[in-house]
């Protein structure tokens, strides 16, 4: 299977769940230096034959394209695709985002996602099988955030493609399905909180918030686990999320200790 942007965070905690189970993995990152870390920690634990690595910059076309090619040759097939490379923006008004940053945001989660899908799904239709899984992030349900719009545009774009891809991979031989992790404790969630922010932040997460470690053994198990075209995996649903507000005066957890 490939996880894009799996080097830390959700993809890593992911990348391990898989390996764990006896799966093998082709982990992805833009940062040689990171992508040396991931791989020396994963295949000192399962070993180099289970685990293969490349760097990957999902805005390069042919960047993504060499991915799926290396993950053929290693591993003959690929059975899952994870779209789950992404980039955060600083929480601040649209306006006054840079330039550069909104290209980085769009290109990666945005683009990145349309570049992953487009080429699992032509190398899993000719394959004959595969599993398509797009991560989903705050905006992908419609919400809009104040200072989180040009991040939350990118995974509006997401869910409205995935939902496109849905419909017309329906007579495939692939599977695409969206893949809901909820708010899990990243450098990707907390990446510009602002000092004078972070308390007021931290009381919603210790509500809402789970951490990397709880969320993926989940995600991981649901993956496995399905056969059915379009489903969504969520973690928090909202039955779940009405049940920690109500509960938190007398569930009380810290996520940051």
């Amino acid at each position: 299977m490939v996880i894009t942007g799996s080097t830390k965070g959700i993809g890593l905690g992911m990348a391990h769940e898989f390996l764990k189970r006896g799966h093998r993995v082709m982990i992805s990152g833009s940062n040689q230096e990171t992508l040396n870390q991931a791989l020396q920690k994963l295949t000192a634990q399962f070993g180099k034959e289970k685990v293969q690595g490349q760097t990957c910059d999902v805005r390069s076309y042919e960047q993504v394209q060499a991915i799926w090619d290396a993950s053929i040759k290693a591993f003959g097939k690929v059975d899952i695709w994870i779209n789950n490379a992404g980039v955060g923006a600083s929480r601040i008004p649209f306006w006054e985002i840079s330039f550069d940053r909104i290209e980085q945001v769009v290109h990666t989660n945005a683009l990145g996602m349309m570049y992953g899908s487009k080429i699992a799904l032509q190398g899993m239709i000719k394959q004959g099988s595969g599993q398509i899984y797009n991560m989903e992030g705050e905006g992908s349900t419609g919400g809009v955030r104040e200072g989180l719009i040009l991040y939350g545009s990118t995974k509006a774009t997401l869910t409205y493609l995935t939902k496109g891809l849905i419909k017309e991979a329906a007579n495939t031989p692939v599977q695409v399905c969206y893949l809901s992790p909820g708010m899990v404790i990243t450098d990707l969630l907390m990446g510009d909180t602002k000092p004078e922010d972070m308390e007021r932040v931290k009381r919603i997460f210790n509500i809402l918030a789970d951490t990397v470690e709880t969320v993926t053994p989940w995600l991981v198990e649901q993956v496995l686990a399905n056969n059915k075209h379009g489903i969504r995996i969520a973690w928090l649903t909202k039955r779940k999320a009405m049940w920690r507000f109500a509960s938190a005066r007398f569930n009380k957890r810290d996520l940051f200790a």
